[in-house]
Formats: structure tokens, sequence, C-alpha cells
């Protein structure tokens, strides 16, 4: 059986969770980091800390189109946010021209204090093509990077796992001394993300074809308790002593993180008393303690604000005002502890929710499942203000759902992958965020060079940045020629895979030094993307290049 499939079915590094703090922590630590260049100072150091709002967030509550107000009241006759009196919405900018004028809800005053920083930007109406409105599968698109178009519906691994997987590629499964820390953690849910799933360690099926499952199992029975002394000299014996080296490299990321929250302080101690806040308050004493962890992934719940949303008749108070306000005032005093520490300028932040809810209010104090929201992103390094205009609110779809997306939500994304974390376009590619255009989030001055991006063109990349692995033709609709360069002989794996990472079909090879030229036959695949993979049987790594059949 095949490593990659073996771990579908027993916990791969960095899926057992273990405490730090009182939370539950998951290290993905697929990687060793790459050396970065000695000109780019700083960019080594920099963290994304993405917050999950579960449930739908209303961001029509949260950001109130000022111009639309009358719209926007007639529609929410029970649960809008008063434009007068002591309870009316924030203001957030007078200097936005009068269609882009919004006013926050009212306990978002951290929020507020962030944008006169210039510290808060605001992306509107944002979604993806073809909405999905249940959380399971929206959350699991946002996730992944897919959308509701066929092609990209079913992604089996996680947008994060697989830019970490591209900006790192050195697979070692364990800490070293370049990169001790694990690439990223999620804290707060016992639960794994599919966000850190990569393709490598998570398939879709598993396949014992020509394998003998009760061996196999026989022998992993004894996984768990004391390693195995004698382990034998077979392809099961191999898995054993990989599963055995995940075993204690968790428990050497754990240590690692241990010590890093251990060595580490919080500026100021009186967080809010809140799950989010002491989230944020365990990840700001990570960074001060010296973790280098790239990509921090935490959440509240509750969005799903069917019923009760407000209370009758104040409508600046109820279940979805207490959230917005764990949030607001969490990630204010989170980066107060980071400007206090001396490393805000290493953070930055970012919220998504599977959906929106509903233009129009339902008629219990609430909002149902709806499409576009807002994206926050807060940070020192953010470009502030307001990206987009607000959302049409006399234009609606005949279930009141809101219309006209202005971005996508991978541009956010590949935004803060690219100008901020330093990712390099083949990183982009192998994320599946080719071709998304970014938006003016970061500020200029924290823009990362070109000359500083991270990640490999490949894996390989034996030939000075050009593609070793290539196709042609491309599209293709019977057979395609698959070219590699290679410096070196070895045995090798050509497979073809799904979008979704699933396994199509797989052959055997032998690359020679030099030029090597292989057939693949795709006469009978349904027309649509594809991945090419060869993979080094000795060393495990491989090159992925994307191929179009057409009929």
């Amino acid at each position: 059986m095949k490593r990659r499939n073996f771990l579908k079915i027993f916990p791969a590094a960095g899926v057992t969770p273990f405490a730090v703090n009182g939370f539950p922590m998951r290290p993905f630590a697929n990687s060793k980091i790459a050396k970065i260049m000695a000109t780019c100072d700083g960019v080594e150091d920099r963290v994304l800390v993405l917050i999950q709002l579960k449930g739908g967030n209303d961001g029509l509550n949260m950001i109130i189109p000022v111009q639309q107000y009358d719209l926007y009241a007639a529609l929410r006759p029970s649960i809008r946010i008063p434009d007068a009196g002591a309870d009316k919405y924030i203001d957030l900018d007078n200097t936005l021209s009068a269609p882009d004028k919004v006013g926050l809800h009212p306990v978002l005053t951290g929020m507020k204090d962030l944008y006169d920083d210039g510290a808060l930007s605001i992306v509107q109406g944002v979604g993806y093509q073809d909405m999905n409105q249940s959380h399971f599968k929206g959350t699991d698109l946002w996730l992944s990077g897919g959308d509701g178009t066929p092609d990209k519906n079913n992604i089996g691994s996680g947008w994060m796992g697989r830019a970490l997987q591209a900006m790192y590629p050195d697979v070692t499964g364990a800490p070293t001394a370049d990169m001790p820390d694990p690439l990223g953690i999620q804290i707060g849910d016992p639960n794994p993300s599919l966000g850190f799933h990569t393709e490598t360690q998570h398939q879709n099926v598993i396949n014992l074809s020509g394998q003998d499952p009760a061996g196999f199992y026989s022998l992993i029975q004894t996984i768990g308790g004391a390693p195995l002394l004698n382990v034998p000299d077979t392809e099961y014996g191999e898995e054993i002593a990989y599963i055995q080296g995940v075993e204690n490299s968790l428990s050497l990321y754990a240590q690692r993180i241990s010590d890093t929250f251990n060595a580490g302080s919080n500026a100021l101690n009186d967080y809010p008393d809140t799950t989010l806040a002491n989230q944020l308050k365990t990840i700001a004493r990570l960074i001060a303690g010296g973790c280098k962890t790239k990509i921090y992934l935490c959440s509240m719940g509750g969005f799903d604000t069917h019923g009760a949303q407000v209370v009758e008749n104040m409508t600046t108070i109820g279940n979805h005002a207490n959230l917005l306000k764990t949030l607001s005032d969490s990630v204010k005093y989170f980066f107060d502890d980071l400007k206090a520490l001396g490393v805000d300028d290493q953070v930055t932040a970012c919220t998504f929710s599977e959906f929106g809810r509903t233009a129009k209010e339902n008629g219990s104090l609430g909002s149902d499942h709806g499409t576009l929201a807002p994206m926050f992103l807060f940070g020192k390094n953010i470009q502030a203000g307001v990206n987009g205009t607000n959302v049409n609110l006399g234009v609606l779809t005949q279930d009141n759902q809101l219309m006209d997306m202005q971005f996508d939500y991978r541009q956010v994304f590949t935004t803060l992958l690219q100008d901020w974390l330093g990712a390099n376009n083949f990183v982009l590619e192998q994320t599946m965020f080719e071709g998304y255009a970014k938006i003016p989030a970061i500020d200029p001055a924290y823009v990362v060079s070109p000359d500083c991006y991270f990640g490999t063109t490949s894996i390989f990349d034996p030939y000075k940045g050009q593609r070793p692995l290539a196709i042609y033709p491309n599209p293709a609709s019977i057979s395609a020629e698959v070219t590699f360069q290679s410096t070196e002989a070895f045995n090798a794996v050509l497979s073809i895979h799904s979008l979704g990472g699933s396994l199509i079909s797989a052959n055997s090879v032998v690359v020679q030094p030099g030029s090597n030229l292989f057939y693949i036959d795709v006469v009978s695949l349904p027309a649509g993307p594809y991945f090419v993979r060869l993979e080094n049987r000795f060393s495990g790594k491989a090159e992925v290049v994307k191929l179009s059949v057409v009929r």
C-alpha cells in the first residue's frame, strides 16, 4: 500500500491534537522551510492568521449601506440597525464617496479604531461562482479553494495545505534545524480542518489492490504502544517504521510548541474572556516565543442566526451583536498586544465565513442562508480602506439574495499568499489560485518583491528555473507526450489525478539522465482539467502539471 493511501486511515503528522493553554493544537508539518534571500529582511517572519466565522455571518448588519438605508430598512424592519439616536451605526469614513459610505454595527468600536489607525481593510461583495448555501458544502469550498462549478466542486485537499507544501517543498514531516516549527497550526477546534489537508497526506480513496490487508492490519494494531523493536523488512514494515516516525515527529512538535509558548509572554494580560480572544492570545504568545509557523487558523461559531439575531425592539443587542463585539474586541486587543510586543509588523489577519445572509429578514428576528458577504483584513501592513462598493439592495434574486459578486474570495487569499507571504506563481498554480487577480489590500511598503518570493519553480528544479515536466499537446483529446528533464536516474510513478486529487491511473516508469519521453492515454477520460504527477519512488518528491482534456 502506498504511504499516502495508508494515511487516509491512520492519522498523519499533524492530525492528532494536543493541548496548549487549554486549546487543542493541530500542527500541519508537511515541509521544511525554504531559505529566503538575505536581502529580504522580515519576509521570513511573516504570519497569516485566519479567523473562521462559522455559521454564515450576516454582513448586511455588520456593514450597513448608508446611501441605501431606506431600502435596507424596508427589507429588515425588525432587525435593522438604527440610523439615528444613541445606538445608530458608526460612520466608518466620511471621506468615502456617497455610494461607498458604510456604517459599522455600533458594537464594532474596536474595528473603527483599527480603521482609523490604518490597520483595517474591508472587501465588499465577496463570494464565488454558483454559491452553495449548505453549511458543510459551503465551508468545504472555502477551505478547499473551490466553487460551485463542476470542475471545482469536489476538491479533496485544502488550499492552505497545497500552498504551504508548494512554498516549502522539501518534504520531511519532522522538525529540522531550519524549521523546528510546523508550517501551519489549527487552534481551538478538535476536528481537523480541510484547509490544511494535502493530496499527499489525504487521498479521497484507499486502494488495497494487490496487497494483503489482513497482514497489514495485524501489523498496525501494535502502533500506539511501545515502538516495535524488530520492524519487518517488508513493504508493511516500511509503513510501520514511517508511522512510528510520524508519532515521534508529533511528539517533537508538541514539545516545540510548548517550549515556544513557555518562552513567550503577552505584553497585555487582560484580554476579553472569550474563546476567540484566548485563541488569539495564545497565537501572540507563540509568536513572541519565537514560533515561525506561517499560517494559523482559529475560529468562532454561532453565526447561523435564523432566529433571535436581535432582541425585539432593541436591534443593536442580541446574539449577533454579542458575536460581533467578541470578534471586534478580540482582534483589537490582539493587535494592541502584538504592538506592545514589537511584532505587529509581522502579522496580518483575515476573516471569512461560508456565506452571508439573505437581504430580507425572515420573520423570526433573524435572517436565513445567503450568498455574498464582506471580508475583513487587519494589520499594520494593510492598505486601509474599502475595496469595492456597497452591495445593490435594489436588485435581488427572487429569494431575496444579494447579486453581482464584486470579488472572488480566492482573489483575497491570492493577495495574502503572494503580496504578504511571498508565494511565487508556481505556488499559486499548485494552490489552484492561478489567474485570480490580486486586490490592493497590502500596504505597498509591505508588498513582497518578486525577488523575495518563496517556492521553487519545481521540486526537482535542476535546470535553473525551467519547468522540467511538460505535456504536449495540452489540451489533449486522445494521447499526450510527457517530457521530463532530469540530472539523475530513478524509478518513478507517472499518474493522472482528478482536480480533487483522486487517482485515475498510474504507471511505473524509469527516468534516465537527460531527456525523457512518456506517453499517456486520455481517450477514455471525460473532458475537463486533470493533474499529471511524476513521483520519485525513492524520495517521494513529485512534479505536477495541469492537463486539459477536450472532446
